[in-house]
């Protein structure tokens, strides 16, 4: 069981986000990353479709022996976090929405997410805006469009400029210092976000927290890899190699397999 991967899943690559920094922290663990870009994205799609995805694909890491799953997906967190756990016996770890570490960073008590329409919908949401909120106001904004940018490796252009300006620019009227980014696909235009606001807005990824809660719950159920273990990073996508090869190549995953996913998965 030490020796098996740790097993991520993503609608799309959005999650290699969360890879970049588990490997920080977890050097010496193998990761299995399961990117159903073919599906991407599930931001709108109904619960019953997003859960019937996300049970299918998580099966097919856990056929891989991968011993913990990370869900680097606020959407598949918010509708189908609770069921997983109930369901498999291995630890899960989703994407929590940082409305805490934005709460205590913010002056000016006022903070942006940028998430999806399913993330606003979700119980963890509303739970830890109940938790977080009291006192700031809290502007939410569906990132329409973004993630499917991303998908295409075509987050740095024009067009992506003018649709975070679209949906930034009105919470920077009202003074906002702090933006959540509640989906994992969000941090790849870090770059654009940080030219429109003027740097003048702290960026919450949560990225970081899901590893270093990854560490702990590794070393809570004694499964972390002998330091000397050779480790390998596995891609499996539903997707395009290509997009997925670049964008690998851009947030500097430098050792990589990619398998393409063709035919239907087995459930598990």
């Amino acid at each position: 069981m030490q020796n098996n991967p740790i097993g991520i899943f993503d609608s799309g690559v959005g999650g290699l986000t969360v890879v970049k920094e588990v490997q920080k922290i977890l050097p010496n663990e193998s990761i299995y990353y399961f990117a159903d870009s073919g599906n991407c994205p599930y931001g709108s799609k109904t619960e019953s479709e997003t859960l019937r995805l996300t049970q299918k694909n998580i099966g097919f890491l856990l056929n891989q022996g991968c011993k913990l799953i990370v869900v680097a997906c606020n959407t598949v967190t918010a509708v189908a976090i609770d069921i997983l756990r109930a369901k498999y016996k291995v630890p899960f770890i989703g994407m929590e929405p940082a409305l805490k570490p934005a709460s205590i960073h913010t002056k000016a008590k006022r903070i942006g997410v940028l998430a999806t329409e399913n993330t606003f919908n979700g119980r963890l949401f509303k739970e830890t805006f109940q938790k977080y909120a009291n006192g700031i106001e809290v502007h939410i904004q569906p990132g329409n469009g973004l993630v499917e940018l991303v998908e295409k490796g075509n987050h740095k252009g024009e067009h992506a400029r003018k649709l975070l300006e679209k949906y930034l620019n009105p919470m920077l009227a009202i003074g906002i210092d702090t933006l959540v980014l509640g989906c994992t696909h969000y941090p790849f235009f870090s770059e654009l976000i940080t030219s429109i606001t003027h740097n003048e807005v702290k960026i919450i990824d949560p990225a970081r927290a899901v590893a270093r809660q990854t560490k702990k719950i590794i070393n809570e159920f004694d499964i972390a890899a002998p330091k000397e273990t050779c480790c390998e990073f596995t891609f499996f996508t539903t997707g395009e190699k290509r997009t997925a090869k670049n964008l690998l190549q851009q947030i500097m995953i430098k050792t990589f397999k990619i398998k393409q996913m063709t035919g239907e998965i087995s459930p598990f």
